[in-house]
């Protein structure tokens, strides 16, 4: 009974040996300190400032690029470029002459336009105004009639005449039956002449001329007819004599 807790004490000793031995290799030399606890900020605070901001990297440095000695700026253009610069020129060429072309047509529209609105407000400034009771349709059939007479009168005459008559005759009319038409023509006809000052000279002279012969014609008829009524009263009073004699 004695030899067993021997055997125990014997077997306990060289464990209890090994933890003391563990237990001081593993105690720490120093003292350790608890730190004091630290104040918790909230979340929402400010970022702090003196915190340095991260270093950005630096960008790489370009690599150099070996351009082909075929592309450099004093090369010559390639077919492509000369032929899109060629169908530029072509292009511009079309559409400035297609432009011009368009622009001349208007014109030629505008002044069509132009000549054709002159023109019926000349025909229309022609007519009589309706106060004037003057009437186109009669007159100018009787102004028709009168040209074809003086056609007929002078057929068997010459070139002259023949040619001079029926203008005569139509014009005399003309200024008898429409008077105002016609006063309406011959000052459109002043207005044209007068762009020509040789022409209106000679058309004054003319009417002058005319003037004259008319106002001098009808001088001598008067005379003519005082003369005749004189020589008419003068034989009547010599009738009248010798038949109071002869009775």
């Amino acid at each position: 009974m004695s030899f067993r807790p021997m055997l125990k004490q014997r077997a306990v000793a060289p464990i209890a040996a090994t933890l003391l031995a563990g237990g001081m290799a593993l105690y720490p030399k120093q003292t350790a300190f608890a730190e004091e606890p630290r104040e918790r900020k909230p979340i929402y605070d400010d970022f702090p400032s003196d915190i340095p901001e991260p270093s950005k990297p630096a960008p790489p440095a370009p690599k150099a690029i070996s351009l082909p000695t075929s592309q450099s700026s004093s090369s010559s253009p390639t077919p492509t470029d000369i032929l899109t610069a060629q169908i530029r020129q072509a292009r511009l060429f079309l559409y400035s002459h297609s432009l011009a072309a368009e622009n001349s047509f208007n014109a030629f529209l505008s002044r069509a336009l132009h000549i054709e609105n002159a023109f019926t407000n000349t025909v229309a400034s022609l007519a009589p105004s309706p106060e004037s009771g003057e009437r186109l349709t009669p007159g100018g059939i009787y102004v028709v009639v009168s040209a074809m007479a003086g056609s007929i009168v002078s057929r068997n005459r010459g070139i002259f005449l023949r040619t001079l008559s029926p203008i005569t005759f139509g014009t005399v009319a003309a200024f008898t039956l429409l008077p105002v038409t016609m006063q309406n023509v011959s000052d459109l006809a002043w207005e044209y002449e007068k762009k020509f000052p040789a022409v209106a000279e000679k058309h004054l002279a003319v009417r002058e001329r005319a003037e004259h012969i008319w106002y001098t014609a009808i001088a001598h008829s008067g005379m003519t007819r005082q003369m005749m009524e004189d020589k008419i009263g003068e034989a009547r009073k010599k009738l009248e004599e010798m038949v109071s004699k002869g009775h």
